[in-house]
């Protein structure tokens, strides 16, 4: 994704949701200026600056449409948007204003931690509000020093556990099991093997609890 700053996501975000209510028609200036508070004046020097990176098409006077380009970034912003509000409400069990505080946090979202949220929160449609959540290709070469949550490792390989996302009680579960930091699990045959035992966990415990692998099993 290009290297914008916050005020340009945020405008770009904003035109996306605009665009989405009416696709065929074109975002106006003025609708833009009033959703964001900001003056005509200073919408139109932003859509300037975002015509000229090809993430717009600014027709003056008139408004604008979102490019290719535009659309694609647009949306992975909202998408990131949608996985943080997830995240903080569903796993976290954040009670304030998730929206708000979510709104905060997605510009401080990479690539990198985008596709794990993904993976550890096991591929959510919907937003919190219901809304479809934008897609984008869910692309990841399990390869070495890949973080992933336990239900997307490949077969035949050993993990360690470095980040479990639970809640109090579903940690004690773990703590049963005899899962903590730095456990490290081997996966045969779709079964996972703790301290040469198998164990069973829930698809949806799995999901929260991300592993690095560290190398093909021998077992």
């Amino acid at each position: 994704m290009l290297d914008l700053s916050e005020f340009e996501e945020m405008y770009l975000k904003r035109i996306y949701e605009l665009h989405s209510d009416k696709p065929d028609q074109i975002v106006k200036t003025t609708q833009i200026a009033e959703s964001m508070d900001v003056s005509a004046a200073s919408t139109t020097q932003m859509l300037t600056r975002l015509t000229k990176k090809d993430l717009l098409t600014y027709l003056p006077y008139r408004g604008c449409r979102l490019t290719p380009a535009g659309f694609i970034t647009a949306s992975r912003i909202k998408r990131r948007e949608a996985l943080v509000e997830i995240l903080l409400v569903d796993v976290i069990g954040f009670k304030g204003d998730a929206n708000a505080m979510a709104c905060k946090l997605e510009h401080a979202i990479d690539e990198e931690l985008e596709v794990t949220l993904d993976n550890m929160l096991g591929y959510p449609e919907r937003s919190i509000s219901g809304n479809k959540i934008p897609l984008v290709d869910r692309k990841m070469e399990i390869l070495q020093n890949n973080l992933l949550p336990l239900n997307c490792l490949p077969n035949n390989i050993e993990a360690t556990v470095e980040l479990i996302a639970m809640n109090e009680s579903e940690k004690k579960t773990l703590e049963g099991i005899g899962i903590m930091l730095g456990s490290k699990i081997n996966k045969i045959n779709e079964q996972f093997v703790l301290d040469g035992k198998n164990i069973n966990i829930s698809n949806s415990l799995c999901q929260k609890i991300l592993a690095r692998v560290s190398q093909y099993s021998t077992l």
